[in-house]
């Protein structure tokens, strides 16, 4: 997880422009952008710890074989986030702060966790504890490349 915890901390060194937008990059600010990455790391992980390990059945899925292993990238404008990830409300410098605490917490226990800790994707089917890491990297890394052209 050292990898996702690098990326958060480039989503926090971000949340200074939290208000920049720019239409022709995405309908959503530097913030909501940030926001939405904490949102799906909090969901999914949450989503792990509730899981029940012995219950994970490994199945091919070749969307997830495609972008998680040969793309290694997840193209724009493909799919819309599930609304239990997309940011509501009122979005600034201390709903960003505390979203950062609340998925800090609750990742600093992940290495414990059983690696068929599952998770179930809309896409991609059911991950395991280690293509829930790829994902959430892939997934982190996707926003912030969003962000940055929002940016420059």
């Amino acid at each position: 997880m050292q990898n996702l915890e690098y990326l958060i901390s480039q989503l926090e060194s971000k949340i200074t422009q939290f208000e920049i937008s720019n239409s022709n990059v995405s309908e959503g600010n530097v913030g909501w952008h940030i926001e939405h990455s904490l949102k799906t790391i909090d969901q999914i992980v949450t989503a792990c710890k509730n899981s029940n390990p012995s219950n994970y059945h490994w199945k091919f899925n070749f969307k997830r074989f495609l972008i998680l292993t040969i793309a290694k990238k997840i193209p724009r404008g493909k799919a819309k986030a599930p609304k239990i990830v997309r940011p509501e409300g009122e979005i600034n410098h201390e709903t960003l702060a505390i979203s950062l605490l609340k998925v800090r917490k609750n990742l600093s226990d992940w290495k414990d966790l059983n690696k068929y800790t599952n998770f179930p994707h809309p896409f991609f089917g059911v991950l395991n504890k280690k293509e829930t890491e790829k994902f959430l990297i892939l997934h982190t890394n996707h926003h912030l490349m969003i962000i940055n052209d929002i940016l420059n």
